[in-house]
């Protein structure tokens, strides 16, 4: 139960803005062959997509306070975020698995109000594929 509690959390803090790697643990786990593959990828998934629900959340919270000095993003800097989702659309939202962009586009979309419910198909599909494709190359390399 442990070694699920650790995935759960490091794929949560993880999916925030807070730097963490959630891939080494279910690497980890993955090969020690003690925990089943479907069990460890819920796990990782549910973790990684509640820490980008977080981020959403955060995004429609904190525009309120954009007009604030200690705003994290300049004026132009969000202008430039929200130009580039409305390019995209919420199908962008399939690229939150990505290092780097990910999370800061799950932040874009609490700002930009889109809606939870396709959000969580989006991100869900995204971040469950990415811990797949890391599961199937981990257990074909074991």
């Amino acid at each position: 139960m442990i070694a699920y509690f650790g995935l759960f959390a490091s794929a949560l803090i993880a999916a925030t803005i807070v730097p963490m790697q959630s891939e080494a643990v279910l690497v980890g786990l993955l090969a020690t062959g003690d925990y089943p593959v479907t069990g460890l990828l819920a796990v990782a998934t549910a973790g990684n997509v509640l820490g980008a629900v977080i981020n959403w959340a955060l995004g429609r919270f904190l525009l309120r306070f954009r007009d604030r000095r200690w705003f994290p993003v300049s004026q132009d800097q969000l202008t430039r975020a929200e130009a580039w989702y409305h390019r995209y659309g919420r199908w962008s939202l399939l690229g939150s698995w990505l290092p780097i962009v990910g999370d800061p586009l799950t932040v874009v979309a609490g700002v930009l109000r889109e809606p939870i419910g396709p959000f969580l198909v989006l991100v869900t599909v995204a971040k469950f594929g990415r811990y797949l494709v890391l599961a199937m190359a981990t257990l074909a390399w074991i």
